[in-house]
């Protein structure tokens, strides 16, 4: 059952965004002379709180939003895939988004990990909708951690989020380090997240496996809903075919015809992978292949997407009459990464794993 604070959630986001945007505004307006994250933070950094809550200890459950050791959202399986026959032969370690929408002025700067609103939006969103769509082929470990608050991202490059970022990324730096010494036991990893759980899950992904020996261990990464450049990896590939392992895939979903500003003033300089022929071919991929978006968690809807990489931006663009939650003309399908294509992921899991359990098969044959 979906929690029923969804929707007040919902809507303090939106009241944030609101206040954010007014302030910001009022300021820019007030000193024009100064950047516009040079105002934010000083507005901001101030009269934000210290942060709060215990320091993770991932040895205790507690401390996981998703753990094969205990029951969570991320063991929900639909009900029309009753009769799926799972087989977890992998492990994914999946850093969640962003649920952490404190007030831009005075809340502290990272999530306390005993905030039960924060814990609930984690739970019944990002773990119940984009975690479930490996438990068919894996193992699901998912880290709470201190994640920084959404204000961070509006003064991104600034001190302030620089630290807030990094402490979030040491909380799951430790998560996995934990994870690797007491759980893997030499098995297939799979690395997967969102926004920002992308933003961190490359820094893990450039520390324990670019050109380490944890690469061979590698199936695949799924870094969706945040910008990968280029050379952004020094030996880990862009997948560009669906049996393809040691890779990593990631886009960015937006309505077909959409470029926002701040993409545009990216040059081009980033990766996308289309999860309908998982290449990074531009020509645009019928609806024909797509195997179901998630409408709610019980029904999955197919032949409802189609989708290419926009040539300039490298952006994802999809086209859809699909209204998610009632939202008509909608622009900016983020927060529906995973969902748009939830049963294409699910399969491409199964395709990736098969290949590579495929491969070290025949190398231990040899």
């Amino acid at each position: 059952m979906i929690n029923k604070n969804y929707k007040t959630n919902r809507m303090k986001k939106l009241i944030f965004i609101f206040i954010f945007t007014s302030f910001l505004l009022t300021s820019v307006k007030a000193q024009s002379d100064k950047s516009k994250t040079e105002i934010v933070e000083e507005d901001l950094y101030p009269e934000s709180k210290p942060n709060t809550g215990p320091e993770p200890d991932y040895s205790k459950l507690y401390f996981w939003a998703a753990s094969p050791d205990k029951t969570d959202t991320s063991d929900s399986i639909p009900a029309f895939l009753k009769n799926e026959v799972r087989d977890q032969r992998a492990d994914v370690f999946f850093i969640h988004p962003t649920s952490f929408f404190g007030d831009a002025k005075t809340a502290s700067w990272n999530a306390d990990l005993n905030d039960v609103v924060v814990n609930n939006e984690t739970d019944y969103r990002s773990i119940l909708f984009q975690t479930t769509v490996f438990n068919g082929s894996c193992r699901v470990f998912a880290p709470r951690y201190r994640q920084a608050n959404m204000k961070t991202f509006y003064v991104f490059g600034t001190p302030s989020a620089k630290r807030a970022f990094d402490f979030a990324y040491a909380d799951i730096r430790n998560a996995f380090q934990w994870y690797l010494q007491h759980e893997n036991n030499g098995r297939p990893i799979i690395i997967a997240s969102h926004s920002q759980g992308s933003l961190h899950a490359i820094r893990l992904l450039q520390e324990f496996f670019d050109g380490k020996p944890l690469q061979k261990r590698l199936v695949c990464a799924y870094v969706l809903g945040y910008p990968i450049e280029k050379n952004t990896f020094e030996t880990i590939p862009v997948g560009e075919k669906p049996d393809q392992t040691g890779c990593f895939v990631c886009w960015r979903s937006y309505a077909k015809g959409e470029i926002p500003k701040n993409i545009a003033m990216e040059n081009g300089n980033s990766v996308c992978v289309n999860p309908l022929t998982w290449t990074t071919s531009e020509q645009w991929a019928s609806s024909d292949l797509h195997q179901g978006i998630m409408f709610g968690f019980e029904t999955i809807v197919p032949h409802t997407v189609s989708a290419g990489i926009e040539p300039s931006s490298k952006i994802l663009w999809i086209d859809t009459s699909v209204e998610l939650e009632g939202k008509k003309n909608m622009k900016d399908y983020h927060r529906y990464d995973y969902n748009l294509f939830w049963m294409n992921i699910r399969q491409n899991v199964k395709q990736r794993i098969d290949a590579y359990l495929k491969k070290v098969d025949k190398h231990s044959n040899k």
